[in-house]
């Protein structure tokens, strides 16, 4: 999700970078819109480098005529949370009193708004706010009741901001809940395998699990959960959404998908497995000696072929080809002698397709007909393939 967060004046400012941590942390992004009073209890800088981008506070960001656009922002949001919001920023909500850079962005925010209180008791209990936050109510904005404790005032109430965990498990629960893959665990396998010839070599390919990486991510943010069986590879995954199964070679990525598949909804097979492993592994290192290594190799397990025999009629099942000729012949060969529901094309004569690279171009084939898609990110190509499975769900 996009999430922009705003930050107003108030002790419990400190408070928001834990908050940020925690939903960088389920993997999405975050955009801080602090008042200039908001600056005096917490540093932009401080904001900034939690989220990895430029803190907002003025609609004017030098004297050369660029400006933040609150309208924009309202655009790119999937939520907006204010935490804290204290009595002053929550009055000028429910009024529409649009002086500073929040406010606007508020007035202008086509997503839902969570608000999240926090003030001495005594401003909390005043009808004043009880009676904004009831307009605020009204109006569809969800109200995080503040906790009851010991204040900055040393006095014990209601009024504490709740906790930034907690803020963190409500909105995303709530948000997630609307997305269309809320509910269903989605398996997927990335990345090579490494077939053991000895102790310090190793049979392998290319590739480097970003597009399975990729596709993980984006199930994620449309709120599944993840089971992903990852091969080798030099790239941490940190969504929360995503549970990871690391796996060598292909036996291994063969046995972990076959005892996930039964749970899952769907599989979408990414990962480039070898199609052959060593016969006998060396217990020790081969020495160089002679006129050469001969390696004797026997088929791995068939992971597509053996998920496709065990597929339910309630699961789907997504494959991909990477060809070098004869493209179409093969991914439609395998579509059907597999039973997948539909299978990612790409080829290495495609420039800027494959392995290692951080674009992809791909063609999604099934029984109904062919979509071709330009060269795009991998992100952006993960999205399309999940568009995909989404309408056939």
């Amino acid at each position: 999700m996009n999430i922009v967060l705003g930050i107003t004046g108030s002790i419990a400012a400190y408070k928001a970078c834990t908050l940020i941590r925690a939903l960088v942390k389920r993997g999405h992004e975050v955009q801080v819109v602090i008042t200039p009073a908001g600056k005096e209890f917490i540093t932009p800088i401080t904001l900034s480098a939690l989220t990895s981008k430029p803190v907002i506070s003025d609609f004017f960001a030098q004297r050369d005529g660029t400006w933040h656009s609150h309208v924009s922002l309202g655009l790119w949001a999937d939520v907006m949370i204010v935490a804290p919001a204290t009595a002053s920023t929550i009055g000028k909500m429910a009024c529409g009193i649009a002086d500073n850079m929040l406010i606007t962005t508020y007035l202008s925010m086509k997503a839902p708004v969570y608000v999240a209180p926090a003030m001495d008791l005594d401003m909390w209990a005043h009808p004043a706010t009880q009676q904004n936050l009831h307009v605020l109510r009204q109006r569809g904005v969800r109200i995080i009741e503040p906790a009851a404790g010991e204040l900055a005032s040393h006095l014990v109430g209601k009024g504490r901001m709740e906790e930034p965990e907690t803020i963190a498990d409500i909105v995303c629960r709530e948000m997630e809940g609307s997305k269309p893959l809320h509910g269903r665990t989605i398996l997927i396998t990335a990345g090579p395998t490494y077939e053991k010839i000895d102790p310090v070599r190793f049979i392998g390919n290319y590739s480097s699990g970003k597009m399975g990486i990729a596709l993980a991510e984006a199930c994620a943010l449309q709120g599944a959960r993840v089971e992903l069986v990852l091969g080798p590879v030099a790239r941490d995954v940190t969504n929360v959404g995503i549970h990871t199964t690391h796996v060598e070679s292909a036996h291994q990525m063969y046995e972990a998908a076959t005892a996930l598949f039964p749970t899952a909804d769907a599989a979408i097979l990414c990962a480039a497995v070898a199609d052959f492993t060593p016969d006998n592994v060396a217990p020790q290192k081969l020495k160089r000696e002679g006129d050469g290594l001969v390696l004797h190799l026997k088929p791995t397990e068939d992971i597509a072929r053996s998920l496709g025999e065990m597929k339910r009629t309630d699961q789907r099942l997504v494959g991909f080809a990477l060809e070098t000729f004869d493209e179409r012949e093969h991914a439609r060969h395998k579509l059907e002698s597999k039973h997948l529901d539909f299978i990612v094309l790409n080829s290495l004569q495609d420039e800027g397709a494959g392995f290692q690279t951080d674009t992809n171009k791909v063609t999604i084939i099934s029984a109904q007909g062919e979509t071709p898609y330009p060269l795009k990110s991998k992100t952006e190509v993960a999205q399309d393939i999940i568009n995909h499975l989404i309408a056939i769900l």
